[in-house]
């Protein structure tokens, strides 16, 4: 599951009961949507801390942000939240990424990724600087926008090699998936409100190599389509998710309690 932080969802308490139920219900993983702020609606939470009250209310359900926008993120404070995260949920954390879009959350406060090409470039760099963070190594980094000397961050991640770091972009965009391949998972997302073909998800799979690649995510997220389909052409999660543009907890408690779409050994949740 997905669920956004704002109008109905503005509530930790709430977000934290989905997740509880998420979890008794057999679903895989509860995800957050992180922003600052949105276009259409004046009440948010912060998934960050509404993610401490998940790790803490559950033991089995993977989560995380889906997708935190890095281009606005300070690279280091990223790398003691992650950690945290990881450590007080034993290694049950995954960092979604992307490069961010909305005005709001950039220009209307000031941040300086007023541009795709600028938010793309602060993305690469947060993820080389939160990575060797990480590590627990002494770093140093030399960027365009982001600056590390002589600092080491301890303690490192439960997980290893690292905190598993899905990225997401618009399909079929090139730099979303270039980046995508050097990562450990893809969420292609689309512009236009319609769900994602079988077909279309087999030529994302070809365009991964994704039977290549040990372990990788193919993550297709959505409010509907042809799950089982999806299972075939090569995604490993399913995510379902709220539309954007209607955001109803009554909706999104019921599938929650229904639990996953596909229910057999391995199958995404």
């Amino acid at each position: 599951m997905s669920v956004p932080t704002f109008g109905e969802f503005a509530d930790v308490h709430v977000l934290t009961e989905l997740a509880v139920e998420a979890e008794r219900a057999g679903w895989d993983g509860f995800f957050l949507w992180d922003h600052v702020a949105w276009p259409w609606v004046d009440e948010l939470v912060d998934p960050w801390i509404a993610m401490t009250a998940v790790a803490l209310s559950t033991e089995r359900i993977r989560f995380g942000p889906v997708v935190t926008p890095l281009s606005r993120r300070r690279p280091a404070k990223v790398a003691r939240e992650t950690v945290t995260l990881d450590r007080l949920s034993g290694g049950r954390f995954t960092l979604g990424v992307g490069s961010g879009a909305f005005a709001k959350e950039f220009d209307d406060l000031g941040e300086p990724g007023t541009d795709a090409r600028t938010r793309a470039a602060l993305l690469d760099e947060s993820l080389r600087v939160l990575t060797a963070l990480w590590s627990g190594e002494k770093v140093s980094f030399t960027g365009t926008h982001h600056q590390i000397r002589d600092t080491r961050f301890v303690p490192t991640p439960v997980q290893q090699p690292r905190i598993p770091v899905w990225v997401g972009g618009q399909w079929a965009l090139p730099g979303p998936l270039a980046r995508a391949l050097n990562w450990d998972g893809y969420v292609p997302l689309k512009a236009e409100p319609v769900p994602f073909t079988p077909a279309e998800v087999a030529e994302i799979a070809e365009r991964l190599d994704i039977t290549s690649r040990t372990g990788y995510d193919l993550v297709i997220c959505g409010a509907g389509g042809d799950v089982a389909g999806y299972v075939e052409a090569g995604a490993t999660w399913w995510v379902d998710t709220v539309p954007a543009w209607d955001p109803s907890l009554p909706a999104i408690r019921e599938r929650v309690v229904a639990g996953p779409p596909i229910d057999r050994p391995g199958s995404p949740g």
